[in-house]
């Protein structure tokens, strides 16, 4: 069922810095690595828990997960960048790199923007999810035709700096607890985007997964928007 994977195969000639670095944070004594499962490469093996490590969309993974999660115990996990450098490698030989801290600073809420591709895995008893809140370093290089709204600099590698903290979910409820007990019922995803401090966007994606796992429901219109409520607390539709 399982088999060492070759140490220069694809997996590991192909890896980013970030998920290496990430791979072997995350190993303890005893853990096996590139492990070959049921015709599937696995970052790492841990006793009977598989362990995927994605820098990464979800969607790639929905039927690989879907298929390993039907037998194994399984764990997928991601990394947000709680701070974020950025660094800009030279153009001339003259120069030198430039890094400077990004502006932007991410939350355990991101992993909304992902999981809408398996929000239903949540529900199956054999599958986690762990975020990673980390410090990493993005290296961009200038290539002038490309990336048009960064002006030619492309992201080149993630680098780990720190695993600041680390969240895992293991169940609908789980995934829940995001959602602020200050956000009463009913309410919008510009409410919810409120009550979390996200953008409109990822309040979005939130609420499509919290939906799709049975937490909040539809239950009417505030104009053009739809109110949703958690079942428990349910109200009247409007």
């Amino acid at each position: 069922m399982t088999e060492a994977a070759p140490v220069n195969g694809i997996n590991t000639y192909n890896e980013k810095s970030l998920h290496a670095d990430l791979k072997q944070w995350y190993a303890i004594p005893g853990d096996q690595l590139e492990v070959r499962v049921d015709g599937y490469i696995i970052d790492l093996v841990r006793g009977d828990l598989l362990v995927e490590i994605q820098t990464g969309g979800f969607s790639p993974l929905k039927r690989k997960l879907a298929r390993l999660a039907q037998n194994h115990t399984i764990r997928l996990v991601f990394p947000v960048a709680l701070e974020k450098w950025i660094v800009r490698l030279p153009v001339a030989e003259s120069e030198k790199p430039l890094r400077r801290k990004s502006p932007k600073r991410g939350r355990v809420e991101h992993v909304f923007s992902q999981l809408v591709y398996i929000p239903a895995l949540i529900e199956n008893e054999n599958f986690s999810l762990e975020v990673l809140l980390i410090r990493e370093e993005e290296v961009r290089h200038y290539e002038p035709k490309k990336a048009w709204r960064r002006k030619g600099w492309v992201t080149h590698e993630r680098r780990l700096l720190e695993v600041v903290d680390r969240r895992v979910f293991q169940t609908p409820h789980d995934l829940a607890c995001l959602l602020p007990e200050s956000l009463h019922s009913p309410f919008t995803v510009r409410d919810a985007a409120k009550a979390t401090s996200q953008p409109d966007w990822l309040a979005r994606k939130m609420i499509y997964c919290l939906k799709a796992l049975g937490i909040v429901a539809v239950q009417g219109k505030r104009g053009r928007a739809l109110l949703y409520s958690r079942p428990e607390r349910a109200v009247p539709t409007v």
